[in-house]
Parts: structure tokens; C-alpha cells; sequence
């Protein structure tokens, strides 16, 4: 058995955690071929005539890593440095984080190739319409079923669910989820995301016996997870220092006031933290937050922020990350050194996927819950599936990371040992 390699670094990290976790679980050489590689790939061109008159074909991607457990599942995003690589690991990510969470999906993941920051609502529109057009194919609510992801959001899964809708004739809100709840959207589902990331946070100070409210914390990203993690965590009496986005990061000892940043956002023409203030703050480079003196440091930008270049000056205690991949496995190893306990991505990041399956299953059945329904049966899950990477990582005396690998794994091989090899 020959094991893949990429030259694309987060291919490649997805690939050298998925082989160390199957190696250590003792899985067969036939199920480790067949889980180490994609059900399907798809790469589609996109013709769109611009506002100007001209006409630009964009590259777009959607990829199906596993269908054993059920139906594809991950976001679209719009973002330039999208490819066919970053599409296949971060589906691969998307089969252990729905396995592990326990829900009935596999794993999938999408983009264009392009920069909606330079382009108009109209052109969004006509990349999202044609994107989803060429893809109409191989999506389905039994199938495939994509979700907002870096640079997408609700109006734009309404673009792609009434395209797919018009061309089959028939109304298919399961599609796709992470619509608004004006058009067959989840109450909840917006902040899915940072609660369970913060939420996870929390279970671990529980089982290290540690006060929230004698912890700090530093968030890299302040977009949609990072900001419900950092509400979610000062209503728990916890500490933010610190918070960044592309414009920097803001930096106070004394703690940030969460509810007056998100205000801030809020009301910014393009949701950023540019131009915030507050009495202490002092603002400082974006790299400089992953260096502050913090108890907990929540990753929840894109991926590969903590590197073999920067890992050694990372002071914090404990990590939980909120992004897809933003620790290499080169720092990963850094950080284990030094002694920084890690909760992986996929554990602590599945809040969404999980608010995601609950729009799906509320689509189907056409009827829909409270917030407040909705957010109990979150954290019920969340809570749960922390414990059991927590006991299985302690029983086992491996790392969470790969703790949750083996649990995720284990899961995603018995269906396929059950289902067989056909077609």
C-alpha cells in the first residue's frame, strides 16, 4: 500500500493525521486505501459577464470525501486562494468531524476561486448562480448537501438553493443550509459555531478544574465564530485580552468589552474591528495577538496561522481551535513540547456542522424549532462528545488530536466494513 502525499501543505496535514490515526487503530490496509482517498472530485469553470461588460471564468470545486455514514456535507467558500487540494482536505476534515459528532453525514467541501471583496452583489449573484448550476448534478439532500463557508453567507445559499430549485421545477430547501430563517433557515444556527467552540473551551477548564472567571482568553478572528465564542465566553465571566481581523489586533489587560466590539462590527459597513475603541486598548500587529500572555488562545481564522515559524513563541497554556487546520502538524509537534494541550478542530469547531444538521432535518420534515430548543440540543451534543474525546484520550494516553481521529475513524470504517466495496 502506497500512502499519498501533496505538495498542498493542508492535503497533506489532513493526510498525515488520518494515516497515524488508522495506523494507530490498527485499521486494514484495504479500508486505509479507500478512506485516504475521495469519493469524488469536481472541478467546474464558471462564465460570468462582470458589471463592465466583460466576461471572466472563474474556477470552482466541489469535492465528496466519504458517503459511508450519509450525505456529503461541508461549505461552499468564495476566497482567491481556493483549489482543488484545499477542497479535498478540508472535506477529508469534514468526514471525521461529522463522524465524531455523531451525526449522519460524510464529508464534502467547495469553493470559487475569486474575491468577492472586489466584486459587486450583482457579480457575487451570477458566480453563485452558475456555481451552483454546474454542480446541480452531484448535489441533492440525500447526497450532497453544502453550507456557508469563508466569504459566503445566507444570501448566498438562497442564491444557490433557488437556482437547484428552478432548474429541478421543485422547491429543495434540504440542499443546502445556513439560509436565513426568513427562507427555510434554523433559529440558532448563526451562532452554532462560536457557542460550540466556547463551549468546548469551557469543558475543558471543567475537567482541568479551573475558574472561567480567573481565565484569559485571546481570539485570532472576529468574524461569525469568533465573535459568538468571545459572547459566549464573557457570559460565562471569562476574559478576552484580545481579538483580531484583518485590520490587527486589539490588544487590553484589563479584558475587552465583548458586547461593545461586536456593536462596533455590527455597524461597520464591512463587519470589521478597524477604527474600535475602548478606554486601555492598545492596538497591535495581527501576529503579535498568537504571541500574548494567555491562558486559552482560540485559532478562528483560516488555517495554517500557527507555523513551524511562529510556534515557539506562542505563550498560551491551552489551545482551542475554532478555524480548519490553523495548527501544522511541524508546529503541532512545537506545541506538544512545550506543553500546550490542543483541542482539535473538528471537535471544537462542530457546533455549526451539527446546527447544520438540524436545519436539514427541520427542512425535511418541514418544521422548525425554538432558539432556544435548538441551542439545548447543541450543547447537549457538545458537551457529550467532549467527554468522550477526553476520556478516550486519557484512557488511551494519546493527545486529543489524535484521540479524536481514532474515535472519528473508528466510526466512518465499520460503515464501510459493513457496506462492502461496490461502486
Amino acid at each position: 500500500m502506497g500512502k499519498r502525499t501533496s505538495e498542498n501543505v493542508l492535503l497533506d496535514t489532513a493526510l498525515k493525521n488520518f494515516y497515524g490515526a488508522a495506523e494507530e487503530l490498527g485499521l486494514e490496509d484495504g479500508l486505509i486505501e479507500i478512506l485516504g482517498n475521495s469519493e469524488r472530485k469536481m472541478s467546474v469553470s464558471i462564465p460570468v459577464v462582470m458589471d463592465d461588460g466583460s466576461t471572466r471564468v472563474f474556477n470552482g470545486y466541489r469535492v465528496q470525501h466519504s458517503s459511508a455514514i450519509g450525505p456529503a456535507k461541508g461549505g461552499i467558500r468564495f476566497h482567491p486562494d481556493v483549489c482543488l487540494e484545499e477542497c479535498e482536505a478540508l472535506a477529508m476534515l469534514m468526514t471525521w468531524k461529522c463522524s465524531l459528532a455523531g451525526i449522519p453525514y460524510g464529508g464534502g467541501k467547495g469553493g470559487v476561486e475569486c474575491n468577492p471583496l472586489e466584486m459587486s452583489k450583482g457579480e457575487k449573484e451570477r458566480v453563485a448562480r452558475t456555481f451552483a448550476a454546474r454542480i446541480e448534478p452531484v448535489v441533492g439532500a440525500w447526497s450532497d448537501v453544502p453550507a456557508p463557508d469563508v466569504n459566503t453567507g445566507g444570501q448566498e445559499m438562497v442564491w444557490f438553493m433557488d437556482t437547484i430549485s428552478k432548474m429541478r421545477g421543485r422547491l429543495e430547501p434540504a440542499i443546502f443550509t445556513g439560509k436565513p430563517v426568513s427562507l427555510w433557515g434554523s433559529q440558532g444556527r448563526t451562532e452554532a459555531t462560536g457557542l460550540g467552540v466556547a463551549t468546548c473551551a469551557l469543558e475543558l477548564l471543567k475537567v482541568l478544574e479551573k475558574d472561567p472567571k480567573k481565565t484569559t482568553f485571546t481570539i485570532q478572528g472576529f468574524g461569525n465564530v469568533g465573535t459568538y465564542a468571545a459572547l459566549t465566553l464573557v457570559d460565562a465571566g471569562a476574559k478576552v485580552i484580545g481579538i483580531s481581523d484583518i485590520t490587527g489586533a486589539y490588544y487590553c489587560k484589563d479584558g475587552i468589552d465583548i458586547n461593545k466590539a461586536f456593536q462596533h462590527i455590527s455597524e461597520h459597513p464591512q463587519r470589521l474591528l478597524d477604527g474600535y475603541k475602548q478606554p486601555g486598548l492598545e492596538k497591535i500587529d495581527a501576529e503579535e495577538l498568537l504571541f500574548l500572555d494567555t491562558d486559552v488562545f482560540i485559532p478562528a481564522a483560516l488555517e495554517g496561522a500557527v507555523n513551524k515559524n511562529n510556534a515557539d513563541k506562542v505563550k498560551a497554556r491551552y489551545i482551542v481551535e475554532a478555524a480548519n487546520g490553523p495548527i501544522t502538524p511541524e508546529a503541532d509537534a512545537v506545541l506538544d513540547a512545550k506543553g500546550i494541550l490542543i483541542v482539535p478542530d473538528f471537535l471544537a469547531n462542530s457546533g455549526g456542522v451539527i446546527g447544520s444538521y438540524f436545519e436539514w432535518a427541520q427542512n425535511l420534515g418541514g418544521y422548525f424549532w425554538t432558539r432556544e430548543e435548538y441551542n439545548s440540543r447543541l450543547l447537549h451534543i457538545m458537551k457529550g462528545n467532549f467527554q468522550r474525546v477526553w476520556e478516550f484520550s486519557q484512557e488511551r494516553k494519546v493527545k486529543m488530536r489524535r484521540g479524536a481521529f481514532m474515535t472519528a475513524i473508528a466510526r466512518v470504517a465499520d460503515a464501510v466494513r459493513m457496506r462492502g466495496v461496490f461502486l
